[in-house]
Order: structure tokens, then sequence, then C-alpha cells
């Protein structure tokens, strides 16, 4: 743990257990951050009591210390190094965003400069990995094909696998942040049939990444300043938020020791989990099946419904128990580009539709049922011309950031230690082992086999 969390941390208060069966009481020290909840300390609770504790998905343990993203989900709050969301995504850039959570500090007009600079010209790839993207098939998803491409980058990039060494971490932090949009574009290029556009170093991130995934070489592209804006904001909002499963994903991976390139692939996978990063995905097909306006109080009744089990995506959140602030900008934001694009899409109508219903419907306003980030996002990327299955690599893009901000603090930490969770194990105990000849016929409980033959 490093000084500045050492001063942060108190261990004058103390938690007492007490162990009814063996009639023994422990005195465990309770940490406290510089926001939220005190921490009870079990570090020492298994060698003194023999005991672990019991949290399936960690929902209220605390895995590691940080000094990246603080979330207060009662009064939603979602501060970067301090700074609040909406003041980042107002008056910042993604990148500006990038260096405060990889350095804890906004950049001077230098620093900026400097940083900018490094990013734009790591963003090409090797030329050998355009073989790798051939070799998948055209309908492969596209997050299948970022696993794979960004975990085949420690293959290419061997001056910047040194975990050990802080100028290597730096320099896969910014190839990883450069790099990204470049993969994420060639994977819907490839899905396409189109040929890659390569990057242009005179654009912005965001600006970057709209002209690779929207120029072609037969014709020009100049995306407008208010998609630029808004893919940018949709970058500063998913770039980092705390402890999340594929963050969590990415830390567990890097305590082994693995590479960089190896842990944001892991993260990657993470988060192309439906419960994860396919949310926005989920409110499209979501807002597809209603289909029309006048079909909407329909499935609002059946959301309401506490006897069935349909739910609206997009809705609430479960960190935020108030409104998402993230969504606060994205509404802005999707409104600002539909009115740019003035979009005759029947699916957007009912969007707009809903959100108009959850903000004014008793129902959704007295349980705090507010559109999410991911309702807007989602929307925003329809109307942009962003298939669906595209939602989630945008998604990835932007997490990069975060997942790379919390491999590099942990790698600075000076000793980390491998992640190696607990169980409570409740599977057979020790049984006599009998030969095959002599067992008794029994009801497989696993795999039936289902095939047979060979599988291609």
């Amino acid at each position: 743990m490093n000084d500045s969390n050492d001063k942060k941390e108190s261990r004058q208060h103390y938690f007492t257990l007490h162990d009814n069966l063996n009639e023994r009481s422990y005195e465990l020290p309770v940490l406290e951050g510089t926001e939220g909840p005190r921490v009870i300390d079990v570090r020492s609770l298994h060698a003194e009591a023999d005991v672990f504790t019991y949290d399936p998905g960690y929902k209220s343990t605390a895995a590691c210390s940080s000094e990246i993203t603080y979330i207060d989900g009662t009064n939603g709050i979602l501060r970067h190094r301090g700074y609040s969301i909406e003041d980042l995504a107002e008056h910042s850039d993604f990148l500006d965003v990038c260096y405060l959570l990889l350095h804890g500090e906004l950049p001077s007009p230098e620093e900026k400069e400097e940083f900018d600079r490094d990013i734009t010209h790591h963003t090409m790839l090797n030329e050998q990995l355009i073989f790798f993207f051939r070799g998948f098939r055209r309908d492969a998803h596209p997050m299948a094909i970022m696993v794979g491409i960004v975990g085949a980058l420690s293959a290419f990039y061997h001056d910047s696998t040194d975990i050990g060494d802080p100028l290597q971490r730096m320099t896969a932090s910014h190839r990883l942040i450069a790099k990204m949009p470049t993969i994420g574009a060639y994977a819907y290029k490839f899905s396409l049939g189109q040929p890659f556009t390569y990057p242009y170093n005179k654009a912005s991130y965001a600006e970057n990444l709209l002209k690779m995934m929207f120029k072609v070489p037969a014709d020009e592209y100049e995306p407008d300043q208010v998609l630029i804006r808004a893919m940018d904001r949709i970058l500063i909002l998913h770039a980092d938020h705390e402890q999340n499963a594929s963050t969590s994903t990415v830390r567990l991976a890097g305590s082994s020791g693995a590479n960089p390139f190896a842990c944001i692939a892991a993260g990657i996978a993470s988060l192309w989990g439906p419960a994860h990063g396919g949310a926005n995905e989920a409110v499209l097909k979501m807002l597809t099946e209603i289909g029309d306006k006048d079909q909407i109080p329909e499935f609002v009744a059946r959301a309401k419904d506490p006897d069935d089990n349909y739910r609206l995506m997009g809705f609430g959140h479960r960190v935020y128990k108030n409104f998402d602030p993230r969504a606060k900008v994205m509404k802005k934001t999707a409104h600002e580009v539909l009115e740019k694009l003035n979009i005759d899409d029947p699916l957007l109508e009912v969007a707009m539709e809903l959100e108009r219903i959850a903000l004014e419907d008793e129902y959704f306003v007295e349980r705090k049922l507010y559109p999410n980030v991911d309702f807007y996002s989602g929307i925003i990327l329809k109307a942009m011309g962003i298939p669906t299955h595209m939602f989630t690599v945008i998604f990835a893009i932007a997490r990069t950031v975060g997942w790379v901000a919390h491999w590099k603090e942990m790698m600075e930490e000076g000793s980390v230690s491998i992640g190696r969770p607990r169980q409570l194990y409740i599977g057979q105990t020790e049984r006599t082992f009998t030969t095959v000849d002599v067992r008794e016929h029994k009801q497989s409980r696993g795999w039936s086999w289902l095939w047979g033959g060979h599988e291609n």
C-alpha cells in the first residue's frame, strides 16, 4: 500500500466480532477512506479465528484501495480524482480525462499537448495484425475479434511487457489507449467487407474513431462537430466506474503478473457479458420489441405488474439509487444529436416517449427508475448509424483507460498480492474409491453426451 493511502486510513477504530460457538471475541481494525463507508479489515480473520467471510459477488467487500474513482450511488455522485463527471463531460475532452485517470491531476497545456501527441502517434497497428483480422469469419462478433487482437498485442510489442519497468508500463498504457479505436474500427470494417481506414493524426480521438469507422476510399467523410462532441462525451462517461466486473477482472489478472495486454483482453471478455457492457444493446432490442409508440402502454403495464417478470431496459441502476449522473449529460447530448440529424426513426420516437413516461409517471418517479446512461447512449449510437453489435465495442474503447489506470495503480503499490478468493465448500466429504467394475449405475447429474463422432 502506498504512502498516500496510509495517511488516509485509520486503525484507531475497531469492530468486535463475537464467536458464540467458541465463546471468543476478535477485534478487527476499521479503515476509513476520504469518502464512503468505513471498511472492516478482515485480513487477519482466517489466521486468528479459522473462518472466512462469505460475500458472493463481493457486494459488501472492498477488494482493494484506490484513489481513482469515487461513487455515491445513494446521492447520484460520480467523481474521477475528485472532479465531478458533469464538470469533466462539460469542460474537458476524452484525452484530458485519460491523463487525469492515469496521472492523478489534470494536465497543464504543455502536458496536454505532449500527451495528445503521444497517444496520436501510437494509433497505428503493426501491419501483420491485419492477417489476424482476416483469420476471423466475416460474421464474427467484433468483441470476439477485440479479445483476440488485444491479447495478441503482447506478441508484437515486446518492449512494453515488463511490468516491473515504469517506463514500459506507461508505454503499454499509451499504446492500449491509442490502438483500441483502431482495433474497434477495423473489426467493424472487416464485418462490412470494407477496406481498413488508417488513423488520422490531425483528428481528435473521437473524430479519428468516427473517420476510421465511416470513411471509405471512394468518398470524403467529415463528421459533424455535434457528432464528434457526442462521441467524445460517450467516451468520457464510460471511461471508468470504480470496481465493476471488468475492472475487477483486469486487477485479478494483473495480480498474477500477466502482461498488460493480456489483462485488458480479460477485461474486454468480462465486459462482453450482457449483464455488464451489453446493457445499451439491450435497450435497442427492447425498443425494437415495442416497435411503435402505440404499443408503449402495454409494455409499461407489464413492467408495473408484480406478477410479470418483464422489465424495461435502461431504467434505474444497480449502483445509483437516484438519477445516474452520467445520464444527465447523455440526455442533453441525445437531444442535441437527434435535433441535428433530424432522423425519422420510429424506434427513436418510442425512446423519447418512454423517456417522457419515466420522468413523469408516478410509478417510475417513486421508485427512482430514471433513464440511465445506457438508455441514452444506445439512442445516440443508433442515431449516429452505429449498429447494435458495435455498442459494447465503443464501451470497451472508452473503458480501456479505466482498466489501464487501475492496473497501473495496482502495479505501483510495490507489493502485489495475487488474488485468491475463498469459498464455502458444499460438496461431498471424503469417500472411499471403488474400481469401475464394482460401481453401481447411478443417474448422472453432470453432462449428457448428446453427440457422437467428431466435431470440426
